[in-house]
């Protein structure tokens, strides 16, 4: 397995954009997602060269209380999205900060969500049932700075993803691809990989946000930790990646601003999934992994609670 400890600890690399996540905040929703960063295919590379990564994130999600959304409250909310996306970046040879690899990145997603709720009216008109099915670019990530240190069997990472607000966005519309405002999201890891091939990775952040200018609301700032354990098996000229993956979002700080009618609004989500990769090195520059996961929600708050399914693929060159 040597050669499989040189091959993934180096080749793997980038956190996507995607459709907006549900969390607690404006909409119940966020820009991280419970699987963008966590296993063997996210893990920074340390070899100089370029990659791409293109992926496909399905999320379906419900929930029954009142969620402040851009056409007001709406409750009994059914949501479905997919989003297609793609993200290239390029590793420096120059290291920096102490022999930390450098590595830029950039992200496009593109949207469809369906939506579907009960809105509030007037006093004394009954509930109303609305539903909408839009699809857009959403919210381009561009990572300016992901950093990893090499230590033997472990691997020190820190990036700063930054959601610009790119996406198809409307003030009165149900459902949206893109969320109308920043979010910067310092992020730091560490992993472990030995010749036997097992491999872990945890990966904890900070997500802060601006404000919706065209609601007046800011929602607050999301704690969150992904972490997977992996074992690869040898499978003809490459390796199968059998593991497991598990989250925790908590929002910590509350929502505030002119439109927060419903208050702190603070929520959380918890949940675990199984994961299936392959490894093919072709070369010690050129190597492609495939993963899929599901992802499932099983303690929520103040949120929509579903399920992910992710596909991702890396080819670095």
């Amino acid at each position: 397995m040597s050669m499989q400890r040189g091959t993934c600890a180096a080749a793997w690399a980038g956190i996507l954009a995607m459709a907006p996540a549900a969390y607690a905040g404006e909409g119940g929703i966020s820009h991280l997602a419970p699987g963008t960063m966590a296993t063997l295919a996210d893990n920074l590379p340390t070899t100089p060269g370029s990659f791409v990564k293109p992926l496909y994130m399905h999320y379906s999600g419900d929930i029954s209380a009142p969620i402040p959304t851009a056409i007001g409250l709406v409750g009994n909310v059914d949501v479905t999205s997919n989003t297609v996306a793609v993200a290239a970046g390029h590793t420096f040879a120059t290291t920096v900060l102490g022999g930390a690899h450098y590595t830029a990145v950039v992200a496009v997603p593109y949207t469809w969500v369906d939506i579907s709720g009960d809105a509030a009216t007037v006093a004394g008109q009954p509930v109303r049932r609305v539903s909408n099915s839009v699809s857009g670019l959403g919210d381009v990530t561009i990572i300016p700075a992901m950093l990893a240190w090499k230590s033997g069997e472990w691997q020190f990472n820190a990036l700063l993803p930054i959601y610009a607000p790119t996406g198809s966005y409307k003030e009165g519309r149900l459902g949206n691809t893109g969320l109308n405002y920043w979010t910067f999201d310092p992020t730091l890891g560490v992993g472990y990989g030995n010749a036997k091939g097992l491999n872990a990775l945890v990966y904890g952040g900070l997500a802060m946000n601006t404000e919706n200018d065209a609601t007046q609301y800011k929602s607050g700032n999301l704690l969150h930790f992904d972490g997977s354990l992996q074992q690869l098996l040898p499978v003809g000229a490459g390796f199968v990646a059998l593991g497991v993956e598990g989250f925790y979002f908590k929002q910590v700080t509350c929502d505030s601003g002119a439109g927060a009618t419903l208050g702190c609004f603070k929520g959380k989500t918890a949940g675990l999934g199984p994961v299936l990769g392959y490894i093919h090195p072709f070369s010690k520059t050129e190597s492609l992994v495939v993963e899929l996961k599901w992802l499932a929600e099983m303690d929520t708050q103040k949120r929509l609670e579903g399920d992910y399914i992710w596909l991702k693929a890396v080819y670095k060159f």
